[in-house]
């Protein structure tokens, strides 16, 4: 069937223009863009003062940060949500290293298969980092000749961020192959290097590494442009890098840029939208809509190498939408390969996939080890001693290595007055009963505890508390809900949120989803955590050990700068890669 949208004001992606003028499309394919008349299509629709763009594109999302499955994440009615779809995303770049890192292969084809026939088209890059590093004790690994049968997949764009920097520039073998055999196929090879500046970050891009969503400030950023990357500008939960690079909406350096998200929880997608969303505050920054469209269309299509997508122009996907308002960015209607699946912001119906069921149980099975005990946590030092802890720094996933004075003689080096809090994570695919302790301050937590199976990239069992008691609780909610997030006070659930499939996704409907998380966000406000802090969403980052500068694993404190194993008391460094050292 041709359809006509007659009237509309097209924002041409090519050229920065509005320009008013009609559109024909049939069988998925934009036929032309011009002064076509009623009798040329099957069903003319009037779009007299709305504006036609192309549809948005996400080009770095975890899904399993959602927290998710693939057809929820997909598909919600707005009267209860705003995600992705309604909000005139059509498609979206998924780097499923989450679910790899608990399931390996069997994650990776969850993922695949969950996401087959939705009206929004999941692409994958495959996990390059599975773990992130040689400190990460994860439920799988996989080596460069287990990720090459998935090069085969329609829909898999390329090898996901390359987080392991240090290997990468140490020269890690292992890391080159994967690499190089992405580069073979003509595929992209995404980068994760925050903070890499000068001569390592020339031998990191000139790997084959050609882009980048790590980026804070905008020297950092341009520096990589300049240098030929592409830079994700990077607007999630909890990483808002957005106000920090708004500079990149300029010429000449937006033309080398596109947006994404990385890590959103559902509350987050509904109150605030998506892509749509990073537009509507660069706008609010003083910048153009029209450029914002361009970063979440045209070069997002360009950086993954997607043909005749995202443009309105001849020859095209249908994927288009219908705008009531440029710079406020409302998403009336929803055209996908040419059909309509949103109407009036509401989404249309939609088959959902159908998932294998022995895939779906392996993913379930994720947890493995015994009850804990307060003595678990507790650190074998007397008296005060300089120790190393993690500091947060504000709105961003760094942390600071701040030195301090920690009495052990006083609830074993906890200090609420001071905000020094206990932090462990403890490992659960394995039962190798490792578990790292240390001491973390920019929480703000003043009783209880709060504890996630959401601890990237690994997903061992992550918990901060106020007590030992209340930690080995916590821990124990989670073991017994098979993966979750949850917050204790004196011994008892104040909220908690299932996450089964992989300790990463909830079973739910995307709404119950997003009221569950949301009652677990809120329950952490009542414990002393200042409103408006996502106490989860920063939990989740502080064990990934590829993100500076201080990090915390199952076998300890580790110094991202070095790769170096970091001793609680503050002493000897040891290093992986002796060229950091």
């Amino acid at each position: 069937m041709k359809r006509l949208l007659k009237n509309g004001t097209v924002v041409n992606v090519f050229t920065g223009e509005l320009i008013k003028t009609n559109v024909l499309f049939e069988n998925g394919i934009i036929l032309g863009v011009d002064d076509y008349g009623d009798d040329e299509a099957d069903e003319v629709i009037d779009a007299a003062g709305k504006y036609i763009c192309p549809g948005f594109i996400d080009g770095h999302i975890h899904i399993e940060s959602t927290m998710l499955t693939c057809p929820e994440f997909a598909k919600t009615a707005v009267e209860f949500s705003k995600l992705v779809i309604p909000n005139g995303t059509v498609g979206v770049v998924a780097d499923p290293h989450e679910i790899a890192n608990v399931s390996g292969k069997d994650g990776l084809r969850y993922m695949i298969e969950s996401s087959e026939g939705l009206p929004l088209t999941v692409y994958f890059v495959i996990p390059s980092c599975v773990p992130a590093t040689s400190f990460d004790e994860s439920g799988a690994v996989l080596s460069a000749d287990d990720i090459e049968e998935f090069y085969s997949e329609s829909r898999v764009l390329g090898l996901g961020e390359v987080m392991n920097y240090v290997g990468v520039v140490a020269g890690d073998g292992e890391l080159e192959k994967k690499i190089k055999s992405a580069l073979s196929r003509g595929l992209v090879v995404n980068g994760h290097a925050p903070l890499l500046s000068g001569k390592p970050l020339d031998k990191y891009i000139s790997a084959g590494i050609g882009d980048d969503h790590e980026c804070s400030s905008a020297d950092e950023a341009k520096e990589r442009i300049r240098k030929g990357q592409r830079i994700m500008i990077r607007q999630g939960t909890a990483a808002r890098n957005l106000s920090g690079l708004i500079s990149l909406f300029d010429d000449p350096w937006e033309q080398r840029c596109l947006l994404v998200t990385d890590d959103k929880h559902p509350a987050d997608l509904i109150s605030n939208g998506h892509i749509d969303s990073i537009i509507r505050s660069a706008v609010q920054m003083g910048k153009s809509a029209v450029t914002g469209i361009r970063m979440a269309t045209l070069h997002a299509a360009e950086c993954f190498g997607l043909k005749n997508t995202g443009a309105v122009a001849p020859g095209y996907k249908a994927d288009l939408l219908v705008l009531d308002d440029l710079d406020k960015v409302i998403v009336r209607d929803v055209y996908k390969n040419g059909e309509k699946v949103v109407s009036d912001g509401k989404t249309l119906c939609f088959d959902m996939p159908k998932i294998n069921d022995s895939l779906e149980r392996k993913v379930r099975s994720s947890f493995n080890l015994p009850m804990l005990s307060s003595s678990d946590f507790a650190v074998d030092y007397n008296g005060k001693r300089k120790c190393h802890v993690i500091s947060l720094v504000d709105g961003q996933l760094l942390t600071d290595d701040l030195v301090s004075d920690i009495d052990f003689d006083c609830n074993n080096g906890i200090d609420i007055e001071h905000d020094i809090l206990k932090i462990a994570v403890i490992e659960r695919h394995h039962n190798t009963g490792h578990i790292g302790n240390a001491f973390i301050k920019g929480i703000g937590l003043k009783e209880g505890a709060i504890a996630s199976s959401v601890a990237h990239d690994s997903h061992n069992l992550i918990v901060i508390g106020t007590n030992t008691d209340d930690m080995a609780f916590a821990a124990n909610c989670i073991r017994e809900l098979g993966g979750g997030i949850v917050s204790v006070k004196n011994g008892k659930v104040v909220a908690e949120m299932p996450l089964p499939i992989g300790g990463l996704m909830s079973c739910e409907t995307a709404e119950r989803a997003a009221e569950e998380n949301e009652k677990v966000r809120e329950s952490v406000y009542s414990l002393g955590v200042p409103k408006g802090f996502e106490p989860f969403m920063i939990m989740s980052f502080l064990s990934l050990p590829v993100i500076p500068h201080l990090k915390l694993t199952t076998k300890g404190l580790v110094n991202v700068d070095t790769q170096s194993e970091v001793p609680l008391a503050a002493g000897k460094k040891n290093c992986i890669y002796k060229s950091f050292c």
